[in-house]
């Protein structure tokens, strides 16, 4: 049995928080987990609400669902999706709160503009 240091695990701790973060610094799945905010969406619907090709929609949820960002049932035919709302809506509720504060500054910011 190989037991790793502890500085590997944190490393690998830290690199998880920046694909954590990487996730959520892609506007489109961005703005599929807004739309889904109000509740629970399929495919088509997030289509119709994005104006963004059923494709690019399908493989940012395909990485949103393994990452645990939300989550999906079947209805007949139609895929359904749901915002994990464990984990994801209140952190969204603070980085809303944030924003709102801050936004000026985040939209201004030179190393953010890079």
């Amino acid at each position: 049995m190989i037991i790793m240091s502890s500085n590997v695990q944190e490393q690998n701790v830290l690199r998880a928080y920046s694909f954590f973060f990487k996730a959520l610094a892609n506007e489109t799945r961005l703005a599929i987990i807004e739309e889904l905010r109000s509740g629970d969406l399929s495919v088509s619907e997030l289509v119709d609400r994005l104006g963004l090709e059923q494709s690019r929609v399908s493989h940012n949820l395909r990485c949103l669902a393994y990452c645990g960002f939300v989550s999906s049932r079947r209805d007949g035919k139609r895929v359904i999706y749901s915002l994990n709302r464990d984990t994801v809506l209140p952190l969204l509720d603070i980085a809303e709160r944030h924003v709102r504060v801050y936004a000026s500054h985040l939209l201004t910011c030179e190393v953010l503009r890079r």
